[in-house]
């Protein structure tokens, strides 16, 4: 009887430690990473209050989170957090993404991810009440992220002009228009800006963040054509070597 037991309790052992090695091995790439998903704004050009935004920001979370993003290293930012769940976006609204980011990246030792749906300007990012530079962000992602693969997406009218000061060996940057264009799709009947639409379409067909840049851009293109809009955004795609090299894939 007692050699009985032992040999369950051996062959019980062993099941164990061998579940808890599939489970690591089954580990999404993206467990350790830290992202930041951000909707700077609730109105459209006009003024009148639109969801497009915040729609962008919960759904692209969704999707991040069944890549395999882990909710505990994921933050939200809503300039309606009370509407939300998700984080305030102030007067402070660059401090406070730093602060969160910072704070995610000390127990998420990945990469980073940070991704903005708003409105843009040619001197940079709407966030809340504050306008985030190209040099401002880039701050941002140098000091929290260094030398981490980081993945930046940012869906704003003129959104190419942040990417100069953000191009690194292990960056990945992608904007929704050219430095000097416009973007569509942020009136108030729209359910998403134009590019979040076509990221969020993309996610199930790309196979990685490269791959979803370059199905992204051929999705808002295509768009564009077909409701003779003018002048087309003209997405902007840049990534380094280390990152084009290093980036996990999904399928």
């Amino acid at each position: 009887m007692i050699e009985r037991a032992t040999r369950v309790l051996a062959l019980f052992i062993a099941a164990f430690f061998l579940i808890g090695h599939a489970a690591r091995a089954a580990e999404s790439p993206f467990a350790h990473w830290a992202a930041i998903v951000v909707a700077g704004d609730h109105e459209d050009s006009d003024g009148n209050s639109t969801e497009g935004f915040d729609n962008a920001r919960r759904d692209v979370a969704r999707d991040l989170l069944k890549l395999g993003f882990s909710r505990a290293n994921m933050a939200e930012f809503s300039t309606r957090p009370r509407r939300y769940r998700a984080e305030s976006l102030s007067r402070t609204a660059p401090n406070s993404i730093l602060k969160t980011l910072l704070r995610l990246t000390r127990k998420a030792d990945g990469g980073c991810l940070l991704y903005f749906s708003s409105h843009g300007e040619p001197d940079g990012l709407i966030v809340g009440d504050y306008v985030l530079t190209p040099h401002a962000l880039a701050e941002v992602v140098d000091h929290t992220c260094a030398a981490r693969p980081a993945v930046v997406i940012i869906s704003a009218c003129f959104s190419g002009a942040m990417l100069p000061p953000l191009e690194g060996p292990n960056r990945m940057i992608l904007t929704a228009a050219r430095h000097d264009r416009t973007s569509f799709g942020c009136g108030q009947s729209d359910r998403y800006p134009y590019f979040d639409q076509c990221v969020l379409e993309s996610w199930n067909m790309a196979s990685s963040f490269p791959d979803l840049a370059q199905k992204a851009r051929a999705c808002v293109a295509a768009r564009e054509k077909a409701e003779h809009l003018s002048p087309h955004s003209e997405p902007q795609f840049w990534i380094g070597p280390q990152a084009l090299a290093s980036l996990p894939h999904w399928h």
